[in-house]
């Protein structure tokens, strides 16, 4: 093909040698490529929308939609072309008027009514102010004189239409007729001019129930006169008032005191100048009244039944265009009003748009009184009355109504499913679109079904002040929902509807062409020659040419009354005409079936039924199997939107949509989400806490609700934005969590546990809270100790090989740990740096400590028994093998109880012992922080792969050559992990830091007395034994008071509490090795093994004598010296533990001439340690 488009300069390149079509493949192999890269980009992007795109999507919306309404740009005087000038005339005229009333219709029902419906809403009682009534009505005040406007223009279009078909009929004999008319009945005019009076009909409806329309007139017309009596006030010139004064009184008159309707009727119909004439004229009346009968028995035959289209509408108009005949004419057809009230039987009430209802009996009594009084006044009572029962039925059967129209629509829509999913079969085409044009209408039919059934039950109710039972309002939601399920599957199908529409109305236009040409073959057949005939003739050429074409709505117009014409004359046989009326009004329903099913499908009314939501969202959340319902009902919801646009009376219509959104999700929150939370929520907490004595939650007893499938919705769409249910679960539990674990940070375990429930069972994604977890044993914060350590030293208990502080006493049940692990947590809120300021605090602590502890020491009472007993031990040392006498011990214990007791019994000793055990404790406290810091820095740093090769951030930043900002952080980066590395592998020497600190001080001459301090250890363990071993006796008995004990089986924490103390005490003043010339603890060994084998082998006489009592006593003293030694024994055993932390093993000055030895080795700016660094803080 390529070849055969060249030029003939390239005629000698006809040789084919392949490479032309090497050159295709490629391009066909790329594009092949470019096609499956496209595709699944595209599919990509579906995918990342999937989540996003709710079950039922706003189809305005779409970003690419089709648009199925045949279009034309073809004028009516380009369409209406045929030999016959005159008829062309006609039907040119006529058309026209009909197109001209359907713009008019669809302005007034998307502009007038919805301004007029929403005017007053969105601003509350509570949030109007003096003075908006009046503002709202001076805005919407532009409104009105447009639709003073629109009015004036609709009588014009009434007058002009009554004038057109009076010119047609006229009864005068003599006057030439324009067309013979005879059998010719333009029934598509009067069908129209009904539809122009029903939306005057309606704008009285509108403007009569609407009360608050009328208050806020009147509220200005008073704001009026008040700016009347003085105009300069309010900056307005008096004479522009009075024009405006009488421009109000217009509108008033016109439009609100409900004669829109009545004036258009009483309108000057016949010409005063000559012209047309209309009240005389009989043919046009009768024509009228056939007309008007005509539709009368269409309308009547279809009322009410599964095949009704648009019967109401046209019911509405007939009642309209009667009153207007009786208005012109003055007669009236009794036996035809009758049968016009007797429909009221079969429709009680009609709903004209959105929640204006309207009573067929009420409007002919009023217009037409003169024929009300020829009726008895029963038959008129049995039409209310034959309402209310209506209400009472419907209530009762709209249960069932529900269930059966579920099983229509839902075999509808499998219906729908497989006859467009199947391809079509060209042999069998023709049935194959019949089937699919009988299932599209079927679908249609439904809609109108199920919407006129809830618009006139509701609007019946809300008319008649009836309460509606919650029974009926679930069963109205659920007609609801199928309602917009209907939609949607039209929608969701859309391009399959597309491709078959197009093809079903060409079948259809086929058929009517066919029936057309076989009546005209008819009526060229017949030779005899009439201008009737030619009207026929030319009538039927003209549909026939308007058929060959899209069919839009004016082709559609012109073919309806060129068969008014032509069927005259029998140029149709009955059984040829039904059919093709047929045809036509399948023709009218597929040409616009997209907009009607629109139309049928939407629920702007339910904004004013909008208090039946909550109801609905009640049911919804007990009944959560069918949770997916919602996005039906926030469709309904959304419809009344492009509606509200329309509002002119708030500066704009912006507000009006902010209100009604707020109003909707409010109650969304307070009926369904917010109660989903708490369930779930409260769930939760049960299914953790099932070990506590809680409710019965036996699913066969109590029942059970699957609120899981909430969470499986699709978000749903409402105004601008996604209302995602399991996003807004998922964040109010992470808030909730979240919050509750900041308040109380030992229940961190039970919502992680409820955080992983809700995963598991109802699949929500949950956030960590990232929150430094607690314990239920948490005890004191660090932060609390460190600002009150002089309490905390005095009511904890120190347990050296367990590292845990024990509460000494509490009024509670239990007592209070603190183990490494909290101090961890405590550092990881507070920071790091909190370690070196608790160690300046118990620096501050221990200085205060030591002041008393050395003015007990200077104390001359004690420092004089100290010196002697170091006297008396240098004397005796030789004789005693070097050991301290116990008996030396007791003697000095008794010495000072005699100096005096406190009120409590305490001797100075005892509250000597006291004071060392809080300086062993505070020193418990540093040893505690140190291991804590370790723990947090080993827990910080685990997530770093290799701590010998750590990556260095900043160096590959500046090889990337990335931003200033970048590397900013990697050199921040680089500096935490650095330090995390260096406090993990060493950590701070705290103790040694302290001893540093306080050891000079202590060893200066001044202090000398403190130098005593080793000969006052020996009395010192002695009551530290004697009071341990009563604190131990309290445990069993009654009264508690002064007990102590560990709860892991360490008895001793007040033995490791004061040898902490002492270590230390003795580290600092150097006399480890004073205090080990003592021998003590061998003395006491010695001494109580002694007294042991003597008790033993007293035992061992009294045996033969067997007197009990004097047995029973040796047993008690062997076991009280059996638990005296072993208290002694458990001393030593911790003092040696105290000694390994303060490196008691060596002397001070062996300590120093290590010191030296280290510092030759280093480097002057080399390794400084961190304790060196920590300890600045201290040393200030």
């Amino acid at each position: 093909m390529a070849v055969e488009t060249l030029s003939p300069d390239w005629e000698f390149d006809r040789v084919d040698d392949g490479s032309q079509k090497i050159h295709a493949e490629v391009q066909l192999k790329n594009y092949g490529k470019f096609l499956e890269e496209y595709t699944s980009q595209l599919r990509r992007i579906e995918d990342a929308l999937d989540d996003s795109i709710g079950d039922v999507w706003d189809f305005n919306l779409d970003p690419i939609a089709l648009k199925l309404l045949p279009y034309e740009q073809s004028s009516l005087l380009e369409l209406i072309k045929t030999e016959n000038k005159v008829l062309n005339k006609v039907i040119t005229v006529y058309a026209a008027l009909c197109c001209e009333i359907k713009k008019l219709k669809y302005e007034a029902e998307t502009k007038f009514y919805n301004g007029l419906l929403f005017y007053g809403e969105g601003a509350t009682d509570s949030s109007m102010v003096e003075g908006d009534c009046q503002i709202q009505m001076g805005r919407f005040i532009s409104f009105l004189q447009e639709l003073s406007c629109f009015v004036t223009r609709c009588y014009e279009v009434v007058m002009n239409i009554v004038h057109q078909l009076a010119a047609l009929y006229i009864s005068n004999k003599i006057a030439p007729k324009i067309i013979e008319t005879t059998g010719v009945h333009f029934q598509t005019m009067y069908e129209h001019l009904g539809e122009l009076l029903t939306v005057l009909l309606t704008l009285d409806e509108i403007i009569d129930n609407h009360v608050t329309l009328k208050e806020h007139w009147t509220m200005y017309k008073r704001l009026l006169k008040s700016v009347h009596h003085n105009p300069s006030k309010f900056g307005i010139q008096e004479e522009k008032l009075k024009p405006f004064e009488k421009f109000l009184l217009k509108l008033e008159g016109q439009l609100l005191d409900g004669m829109i309707f009545q004036a258009c009727i009483e309108q000057q119909f016949d010409s005063l100048n000559g012209g047309v004439s209309v009240s005389k004229n009989s043919t046009f009346a009768e024509e009228f009244a056939h007309s008007i009968r005509s539709i009368f028995a269409n309308v009547e035959a279809k009322l009410g039944e599964p095949s009704e289209i648009d019967q109401r509408d046209k019911y509405v108009g007939i009642c309209g265009l009667f009153v207007l005949h009786f208005q012109i004419f003055r007669t009236i057809d009794k036996k035809f009003y009758k049968s016009l009230l007797d429909i009221c039987k079969k429709v009680p009430a009609i709903t004209l748009t959105a929640n204006i209802i309207w009573f067929p009996d009420n409007f002919l009594i009023q217009k037409i009184p003169a024929a009300a009084k020829l009726l008895d006044r029963k038959s008129l009572q049995a039409i209310k009355i034959h309402r209310d029962t209506f209400l009472q039925q419907k209530a009762q059967s709209l249960t069932k109504d529900v269930q059966s129209y579920y099983v229509f629509v839902s075999s509808w829509m499998m219906k729908m499913e497989s006859i467009l999913s199947k391809e079509q079969r060209m042999d069998k085409f023709a049935e194959d679109l019949t089937s699919r044009c009988n299932v599209f209408i079927q679908g249609f039919l439904y809609a109108y079904s199920i919407s006129t059934i809830i618009k006139t039950t509701m609007n019946l109710y809300m008319s008649m002040q009836k309460p509606m039972t919650k029974t009926s309002v679930k069963a109205l939601c659920r007609l609801v929902e199928l309602l917009k399920a209907i939609e949607h599957m039209f929608y969701r199908r859309s391009m399959v509807v597309a491709d078959s529409v197009s093809h079903i109305t060409q079948h259809l236009q086929h058929q009517a062409l066919n029936s057309i040409s076989v009546a005209k073959k008819r009526v060229i057949s017949d030779k005899k020659y009439s201008e009737q005939r030619l009207d026929v003739l030319s009538a039927l050429v003209l549909a026939e040419n308007t058929l060959n074409g899209p069919s839009t709505r004016q082709r559609r117009l012109i073919v309806s009354l060129a068969l008014s014409v032509g069927t005259q004359m029998k140029t149709f046989k009955d059984e040829e005409l039904f059919p093709l009326q047929v045809v036509m009004k399948k023709l009218d329903l597929i040409s616009e079936l997209r907009e009607r099913v629109q139309t049928q499908c939407d629920c702007c009314f339910l904004y004013w039924h909008r208090a039946v939501f909550p109801i609905y969202l009640d049911d919804v959340y007990e009944n959560a199997v069918d949770a997916a319902r919602l996005h039906y009902m926030f469709s309904a919801l959304r419809d009344c939107v492009p509606a509200m646009m329309h509002a002119r009376h708030l500066e704009s219509y912006e507000i009006l949509l902010d209100c009604y959104d707020k109003e909707i999700m409010e109650i969304l929150n307070e009926h369904l989400l917010d109660k989903l939370c708490k369930e779930i929520e409260k769930d939760l907490r049960l299914s953790v806490h099932t070990h506590l004595k809680l409710d019965d939650r036996n699913p066969f007893k109590v029942g059970m609700k699957d609120l899981a499938l909430f969470f499986s919705l699709n978000p749903i769409r409402f105004f601008n934005r996604f209302i995602d249910i399991r996003a807004y679960v998922t964040h109010y539990l992470d808030k909730t969590f979240y919050n509750l674990t900041t308040v109380a940070l030992h229940d961190w375990a039970t919502y992680s546990e409820m955080r992983n429930l809700a995963t598991q069972r109802y699949g929500l994604i949950m956030t960590e809270a990232h929150l430094p977890s607690q314990t239920l044993e948490q005890g004191l914060d660090v932060l609390e100790i460190m600002r009150n350590i002089h309490i905390f030293v005095s009511r904890y208990l120190y347990n050296l090989n367990n590292q845990i502080f024990i509460e000494r006493t509490s009024n509670n049940k239990h007592l209070n740990t603190i183990n490494i692990r909290h101090i961890a947590n405590s550092i990881r809120t507070h920071g790091t740096g909190i370690m070196n300021t608790t160690v300046n605090f118990t620096y501050q602590f221990l200085k205060k400590k030591f002041y008393i502890f050395s003015q007990f020491m200077y104390d001359e009472h004690i420092k004089s028994r100290l010196i002697k007993d170091i006297r008396f031990f240098r004397e005796v040392k030789d004789q005693n093998d070097h050991k301290y006498p116990f008996e030396r011990a007791e003697k000095f214990n008794r010495g000072i109880r005699k100096l005096g007791i406190t009120p409590e019994g305490q001797s100075y000793l005892d509250q000597f012992r006291q004071l060392i055990s809080q300086i062993g404790n505070a020193m418990g406290y540093i040893r505690m922080i140190r291991s804590g810091g370790l723990h947090c820095s080993s827990n910080a740093i685990r997530f770093v792969p290799d701590l010998e090769d750590i990556v260095n951030f900043e160096e590959l930043v500046k090889e990337e050559g990335l931003a200033e900002e970048t590397l900013k952080a990697a050199r921040h980066l680089d500096s935490v992990l650095s330090d995390h590395t260096r406090n993990s592998a060493e950590g701070t020497e705290y103790f040694k830091m302290l001893v540093d600190v306080f050891a000079p001080e202590f060893r200066r001459p001044k202090n000398i007395h403190l130098r005593n301090f080793y000969i006052i250890v020996p009395p010192l363990t002695l009551n530290f034994v004697e009071h341990s071993i009563s604190c131990k006796e309290k445990l069993n008995k009654k009264n508690k008071i002064g007990a102590a004990f560990t709860d892991d089986g360490f008895a001793m924490a007040l033995v490791l509490l004061m040898t902490a103390g002492v270590a230390y005490i003795l580290k600092l003043l150097d006399q480890y090795q004073e205090f080990d010339s003592l021998h003590w603890f061998q003395s006491v060994r010695e001494k109580y093994l002694k007294e042991i084998r003597a008790v033993a082998k007293q035992q061992n006489v009294q045996s033969a004598s067997q007197d009990e009592k004097l047995l029973q006593t040796m047993n008690l003293t062997q076991k009280r010296l059996d638990v005296c030694l072993q208290e002694f024994e458990l001393l030593y055993f911790s003092l040696s533990s105290a000694r390994i932390f303060f490196r008691a093993d060596k002397t001070a000055a062996e300590e120093n001439q290590e010191k030296k030895e280290k510092e030759e080795t280093k480097t002057s700016n080399g390794d400084l340690s961190d304790s060196t660094v920590s300890a600045d803080p201290v040393v200030k």
